[in-house]
């Protein structure tokens, strides 16, 4: 999608359209999270602050994010590209992985009208202009879907993919990293024809079968399939932005609060439970934390997670200026129903989570929850990278799946 925030935005409100806008987490957000390509064009973008925005431009026009309503968006794309082929990829909110080989006879059309097909139903579905990138891979597919935005289309066969990638930086590619773009540099391999001529042992020997791939990757070769399952989780977390140099032990306790809730209702959620979790704090220095805080017992209940962070601010924390939170389960599992077998007492919490999930999940995040939230940060929730429409992932629930739990007619 073509900054997919910024375009859904201005397909919402007629008044933002061939304006500079940019979206930010909230109306106290300084941060540009995405704009248009109309700010784009006055060399405002992503990661800029509010302020030099506005230098540049003194009419940009900052717009609270609203993560509801572009994981409904994202949502009705993914599932309407189901209609196209079964194996679709959900990347990331804004971009999928489309597998259309086992489709071709049935299609039966060129690569160039499988590309105008795609970028139809999008239209159709959501109203905004996509670009579309068609290869072999799934790499060189990325890359072209770059080559030409906003509302482009870029086919790269098979059989020209090495040649087409040849003078592109290594880094340009997806899953190159700073790290591993400097390990190459350091042997003269800048582009992907450069890490195309070294041995592959280089790669595999130094990052094992990631580097193996990065080295396929560069050739046009990229093995990795399209994923269609989601596997289980590793971890799961939250976190949040703090104002710069928060050093109120009570305002750091509130959000770590606010982040064990997230996560234990999220454990609930997916009946998943954890014993050992990451509690962390940052700094300008780095992370003050710590992943070896656990739990008496196997839980997604909040409050001994609330108690892990009450231990952590006591003894980790030395009174250093922060800006971002952190709470994590380690190692997220399935629930094996135990909690009732530990007493009356454990029991009435148990009914009072499933209650209160309930009715949060009902009329929305927080409906209800402990007073010590009350003066909670306003601050939206983040879509992440790693944000699916379904399974573990989901992390927003879009908009019209809460109208339809509240019985609300949008």
């Amino acid at each position: 999608m073509n900054a997919f925030f910024a375009s859904i935005e201005q397909l919402d409100n007629p008044d933002y359209r061939g304006k500079p806008i940019g979206v930010t987490n909230g109306k106290t957000g300084t941060c540009i999270i995405t704009c248009s390509y109309e700010a784009r064009a006055l060399g405002i973008h992503t990661t800029m602050r509010l302020k030099q925005a506005r230098k540049i431009c003194p009419d940009f026009i900052q717009v609270p994010a609203r993560p509801e309503r572009y994981a409904e968006v994202s949502t009705s794309i993914m599932h309407a590209l189901q209609d196209i082929t079964p194996d679709v990829e959900v990347f990331s909110v804004d971009e999928a992985f489309l597998d259309i080989t086992r489709c071709q006879i049935y299609w039966n059309k060129s690569p160039e009208a499988m590309g105008k097909m795609i970028k139809e139903l999008i239209r159709d579905v959501s109203g905004l202009p996509c670009s579309v990138g068609l290869s072999g891979d799934k790499t060189t597919a990325k890359y072209a879907g770059k080559q030409n935005k906003p509302d482009g289309l870029t086919i790269i066969p098979p059989w020209e993919a090495r040649d087409r990638l040849k003078n592109v930086p290594v880094i340009e590619l997806c899953g190159v990293n700073k790290g591993i773009a400097g390990f190459l540099a350091k042997r003269g391999a800048i582009t992907c024809g450069d890490v195309a001529k070294l041995p592959i042992s280089v790669l595999g020997k130094r990052f094992g079968n990631p580097g193996r791939r990065i080295w396929q990757m560069c050739r046009g070769e990229d093995p990795m399939p399209v994923e269609t399952k989601i596997a289980a989780p590793k971890s799961l977390g939250h976190g949040k932005i703090m104002p710069p140099d928060t050093t109120d032990k009570d305002v750091i306790y509130m959000y770590l609060i606010h982040m064990a809730e997230k996560l234990g209702a999220r454990l609930r959620q997916h009946s998943l439970a954890a014993q050992t979790f990451f509690i962390g704090l940052r700094s300008r220095d780095g992370w003050i934390g710590s992943n070896k805080l656990k739990t008496i017992f196997p839980t997604n209940d909040s409050r001994p997670v609330i108690e892990l962070c009450h231990r952590f601010v006591h003894e980790y924390w030395r009174g250093e200026g922060v800006f971002q939170v952190q709470v994590t389960a380690l190692d997220p599992r399935p629930e094996k129903g135990q909690t009732e077998l530990f007493g009356i007492e454990e029991g009435r919490f148990h009914r009072l989570n499933k209650a209160m999930d309930e009715i949060n999940d009902r009329y929305g995040e927080f409906t209800l929850t402990r007073a010590t939230l009350m003066h909670r940060s306003d601050m939206p929730n983040v879509i992440a990278p790693a944000w699916k429409p379904y399974g573990h992932r989901q992390t927003i629930v879009p908009t019209v799946e809460r109208a339809k739990l509240s019985g609300t007619d949008l």
